[in-house]
C-alpha cells in the first residue's frame, strides 16, 4: 500500500468529486493519506476529512503565504485544533521567498512560533521551504528537538545532508520525474531509504506523464517508480519502505 504524506484534498480543485475520489483511493492501492492545513479554515477542513475517512489523517498549521491579517490569533486556533485525535503534525509551515518577501520577518516569526508549538505538543512538523534555504536551516537549528519532513525538498545536496544529520526526513514529489530534475535526483541519491517520504502535493505538481493535469494520490506510482530506478530497488520495496517511514514519523499504528 502507498502512503501519500502530503495531499491537499481540502483544496477547491476537489470540490466537484472529492467524496468519490477519496472513497476510491484504497482500491487504487493508496492506504494512507495525510492532508496538511495551510490556515485555520483549511486545517479544520482537513480534520473533518480525517473524521470521515479512516485512512485520512491531518496536520494543522499556517502556511507562509497564508499569514492573514492576524496570524497570532490564528496560532491560538491552530493550537486548539492540534488536540484533535487525528492531527498528526503541525504543518504546512515554513518560509516562502518566491512569491512575496514583504512579510519576510513575520514569516520567520510565525515559523519559529509553530516550531515551538510542535515541540511543546511533541508533534512532528511539515516544512514548506521555497527559496529560503539558509533561513529555514537557521530557524530549525534553534529547535534541536524538532523533527519532521522538509516537504518537496528543493535545496542543495549539502543542505539535505545537514538536515539528514539532524534527523529530518525529506519528501519527494512530482518534480523528481521532470526533465530538469538534476538537483532533486542528486538529493534523492544521498537520502537514506529510512528517511524517504513520498508525496503528491495534490492537486499540484503532477508527475510525468500526468503533468499539466490535476494531481491525486494515485499518481504516486510514477514517483515511486522513479525513486526505485534511482535506488536500484523494486517499486514494491520503495512503496513498502516509504509506507513504514510515514507511519513511523506521523505515529500511525
Amino acid at each position: 500500500m502507498i502512503f501519500d504524506t502530503h495531499a491537499h484534498y481540502d483544496d477547491k480543485a476537489f470540490d466537484e468529486d472529492r467524496e468519490e475520489l477519496l472513497s476510491s483511493m484504497p482500491l487504487k492501492g493508496v492506504g494512507l493519506i495525510l492532508d496538511p492545513g495551510c490556515d485555520v479554515i483549511s486545517s479544520k477542513t482537513a480534520l473533518a476529512l480525517s473524521e470521515k475517512y479512516p485512512y485520512v489523517y491531518a496536520a494543522v498549521g499556517i502556511h507562509p503565504e497564508e499569514l492573514g491579517e492576524d496570524p497570532h490569533s490564528a496560532l491560538e486556533e491552530i493550537q486548539k485544533l492540534a488536540a484533535h485525535k487525528k492531527c498528526r503534525a503541525i504543518g504546512e509551515i515554513g518560509l516562502d521567498y518566491y512569491w512575496d518577501v514583504s512579510r519576510k520577518e513575520e514569516q520567520k516569526e510565525i515559523f519559529a512560533a509553530q516550531l515551538a508549538l510542535a515541540c511543546e505538543l511533541d508533534l512532528p512538523v511539515i516544512v514548506h521551504n521555497r527559496e529560503a534555504h539558509g533561513d529555514c536551516l537557521e530557524i530549525v537549528s534553534r529547535f534541536p528537538a524538532a523533527r519532521g519532513v522538509f516537504h518537496c525538498f528543493s535545496g542543495s545536496a549539502e543542505t539535505a545532508e545537514e538536515l539528514l544529520r539532524r534527523g529530518w526526513y525529506l519528501g519527494f514529489d512530482g518534480p523528481v520525474t521532470y526533465k530538469n530534475a538534476r538537483k532533486a535526483l542528486e538529493v534523492l541519491a544521498i537520502t537514506p531509504l529510512e528517511r524517504l517520504l513520498v508525496e503528491t502535493d495534490s492537486p499540484y505538481m503532477s508527475p510525468v506523464p500526468m503533468r499539466g493535469k490535476r494531481n491525486d494520490s494515485s499518481n504516486l506510482v510514477y514517483i515511486i517508480n522513479k525513486i526505485a530506478e534511482v535506488k536500484g530497488l523494486a517499486p514494491e520495496e520503495i512503496e513498502r519502505i516509504t509506507f513504514e517511514n510515514g507511519k513511523r514519523l506521523f505515529r500511525i499504528s
